[in-house]
């Protein structure tokens, strides 16, 4: 029997790139690739790029040295291309690294068994056309159903905000939602091999089918999602502010099974600001989301994503974003520097403060975070939490979950209970995470 292939997968940025990294091992299984983690074995290597800081593609350049390196030992070897630094580069990419062999956008994973194909052949390709059809997720595979406690599913894909700062409609292209029979169905084939916990992926869920009439609403889709026999938990990423309905809300007080958890990204706690970045909501509005969900859900954990040094940010603006993140008191927060992002709306403003005032700002935010993310893992210390096991840790001598409120929780157990949600006594508040051991009946 001949050898397997070897297929080496990298995939960088958000959720989004990690679910369509699943459905790229799918489809290179179906060509009789295996998947490696050692590049040097592999007959193929393949980035799931991100662009949504600066210098992305500069950096995905660099990187792409070690593999060049690789391939002159190893001629045969395949090296592709894909995600946003792939679909804002495309036939560029080809010239600018000759030794790359194929180049696909956000749109094309369809395409990849063809290129690849022809790669094998010795053919060149990029492809990083957009599918603006309504029929364009009926293209893309489902990733493998075996295996796994959690995983993604993708509900819609792209966004139509156009906020200021971000590059995702021009690398992800506008909304279009899966219709909610395709996401049941491939929801229950999921939990019918064994998978426990389901995330709801898109740049904007809160969105969903509102540009498909008759369709159920995001938090109709929910409540369908949790009537599917098997499915413990219910996660969903990302919501924007503007578009949290009440009913939504609600949805946190009423559905056991959705978890006491949302990622709502504020970027900014300054009103001026959030105008400038073409937010459509004013902090004050956030705040009172935050409150609304609070009391609907007592025990709800928040995390967010916050921008420093967005152009016209001055210290009074920053102050109010420090006040915005005391309020709240997220459990963690994803906090950057502003980057330009070229063909962006942001990219035209003036920025007058200087790179070390934005980094001092940065460094005063992450460490009143890192501060209030201790102080509430250590809060949990004494209590029992569901927790979902997914597995061992890292270190593999313990078995790794997570709480309904996404805190990440190590303790002793048979590795046999993955996929089992657990009583769990916390012991210890770590930085990072929560120590706990099983409680037993």
């Amino acid at each position: 029997m001949s050898q397997a292939k070897k297929l080496y997968l990298e995939t960088f940025g958000c959720q989004m790139n990690v679910s369509d990294s699943e459905k790229i091992v799918t489809l290179m299984k179906g060509m009789g690739y295996q998947q490696t983690q050692d590049p040097v074995e592999a007959d193929l290597v393949l980035l799931n790029t991100c662009s949504i800081r600066a210098t992305a593609e500069q950096r995905v350049y660099g990187h792409l040295g070690k593999f060049k390196s690789i391939k002159k030992a190893k001629p045969g070897l395949i090296i592709g291309v894909g995600g946003c630094v792939a679909q804002q580069e495309g036939e560029k990419l080809l010239k600018k690294a000759p030794f790359v062999n194929l180049v696909f956008g956000t749109h094309n994973l369809h395409l990849l068994q063809k290129m690849v194909a022809a790669a094998e052949a010795g053919k060149r390709s990029s492809q990083t056309d957009f599918l603006d059809d309504e029929k364009r997720f009926d293209l893309f595979p489902h990733s493998e159903a075996e295996g796994g406690v959690t995983r993604f599913v993708t509900v819609m894909q792209g966004c139509d905000n156009f906020c200021a700062y971000c590059i995702v409609p021009h690398v992800r292209g506008r909304e279009i939602s899966r219709s909610a029979a395709k996401v049941l169905e491939e929801v229950r084939v999921l939990a019918e091999a064994g998978v426990t916990e389901v995330n709801l992926l898109g740049q904007n869920v809160n969105s969903y089918a509102s540009k498909q009439p008759g369709e159920p609403d995001f938090p109709e889709l929910l409540r369908l999602v949790a009537q599917v026999d098997g499915i413990e938990r219910i996660r969903f990423t990302t919501s924007h502010p503007k578009d949290m309905s009440q009913r939504l809300i609600e949805c946190f007080a009423d559905l056991p099974k959705l978890a006491p958890h949302i990622h709502l990204p504020a970027q900014s706690g300054s009103d001026r600001v959030l105008e400038r970045m073409n937010r459509g909501y004013t902090a004050s509005q956030y705040l009172a989301k935050v409150a609304a969900l609070k009391e609907a859900c007592p025990t709800i954990q928040f995390t967010g994503d916050m921008i420093v040094g967005f152009p016209g940010e001055d210290e009074a603006a920053f102050l109010e974003t420090m006040a915005l993140i005391e309020e709240v008191q997220y459990a963690d927060l994803f906090s950057f520097i502003y980057s330009a992002r070229p063909g962006t709306k942001a990219a035209q403003y003036a920025d007058d403060a200087t790179r070390a005032e934005k980094q001092g700002r940065l460094e005063r935010l992450q460490a009143a975070q890192k501060k209030t993310t201790l102080a509430r893992n250590r809060s949990f210390e004494g209590t029992v939490q569901k927790v979902l096991v997914e597995g061992l840790s890292s270190s593999g001598e313990s078995l790794f979950g997570r709480t309904g409120g996404n805190r990440g929780t190590i303790f002793a157990g048979d590795p046999a209970l993955a996929g089992r949600v657990l009583d769990v006594k916390i012991v210890e508040g770590l930085q990072t995470l929560l120590k706990g051991e099983i409680v037993h009946d």
